[in-house]
């Protein structure tokens, strides 16, 4: 990839903007932080242009210098323009009647949301049919560290960067005395919600109820947005948690799949064995809903199967 050449003629005319825009595509395409020399190597930038343009960058935001290592990748103001982009272009309206459906088959409250720095936002709300008294609506912002559905979105992320955003913190915040007390708690709980998932929270944002949260990904497999689900701590044991958990990441699969990021089919549900009396689910195989077109989605979400409400105990 050449970043000194333009599409057309009027982007011949700056190339310092089409350089700027090459860095910031070259970074959305990676799995993780990259050198400046790859950078320049690959996009063939001078030296010194490339580091006065990094430098910008990172001052404004759009790109987060990973240190020791001396790594860039993107930075905060570049994910906030690409969650503005997905709200406006419907991550809402596509995320919405998955978190409806999901609700209406296990009876907890859904919840869509995004991660903004060290806060998790609400953008999306569905509640059963009988309420809970949650502090979670629309437009809500949490401690990213103590909610389920900010921990799922950080867990996705490379390890650099969120170290690297609480590395000032020789403390993190607490609502109920529970949750990461630091970074070395925190971390050992993003690798353990990584390695599964998906992420819980019990007790940590509000006392008596728990969530199950799962991340969407959107194009370079870049957590878009989490789907959770809330619930009366004292009403769901272990094994129904893991299996309601089956559920939230078929669901953000799902959503992952209409964002046109990676597969739902290439992602296995944790596998979990459903007793008689619990949901009847199908544990440990792929999601489904992993056809490109809109036609093969809906499809998909209609083929899923409609006996798997919770017992009354379990709502």
């Amino acid at each position: 990839m050449d970043a000194n050449r333009g599409t057309g003629t009027d982007s011949v005319q700056v190339p310092a903007a089409v350089r700027t825009l090459a860095i910031l595509r070259y970074l959305a395409a990676q799995a993780r932080p990259v050198t400046a020399g790859a950078i320049g190597r690959d996009l063939a930038i001078p030296r010194s242009s490339l580091y006065h343009l990094l430098t910008t960058l990172e001052r404004e935001g759009f790109v987060a210098h990973v240190s020791p290592p001396g790594r860039y990748e993107l930075g905060v103001a570049a994910f906030e323009l690409g969650s503005a982009y997905q709200r406006q272009a419907g991550l809402e309206r596509l995320g919405r009647p998955l978190l409806a459906r999901l609700v209406a088959r296990t009876g907890c409250t859904g919840h869509l949301g995004i991660l903004d720095d060290t806060e998790v936002v609400y953008l999306v709300r569905e509640d059963p049919r009988d309420p809970l008294p949650l502090i979670t609506e629309v437009g809500v912002r949490l401690p990213a560290h103590l909610t389920a559905s900010g921990r799922c979105l950080l867990a996705a992320r490379s390890l650099l960067p969120v170290e690297a955003t609480y590395s000032h913190r020789t403390a993190l915040t607490s609502r109920t005395g529970r949750g990461p007390k630091g970074l070395t708690n925190l971390r050992r709980q993003l690798v353990l919600d990584r390695r599964r998932g998906w992420s819980l929270e019990d007790g940590e944002v509000t006392e008596g109820f728990a969530s199950i949260a799962a991340a969407a990904r959107s194009h370079g497999q870049r957590p878009a947005a989490s789907i959770g689900l809330t619930f009366p701590s004292e009403r769901l044991d272990e094994p129904a948690r893991a299996e309601l958990a089956t559920e939230v990441v078929r669901t953000a699969d799902r959503l992952t799949a209409r964002l046109r990021g990676w597969s739902a089919a290439t992602r296995t549900a944790p596998s979990v064995t459903a007793s008689p009396d619990r949901w009847q689910v199908t544990v440990g195989t792929p999601a489904s809903g992993a056809d490109d077109g809109e036609a093969g989605h809906d499809r998909a979400d209609q083929d899923e199967p409609q006996s798997g409400e919770p017992d009354q105990d379990h709502q």
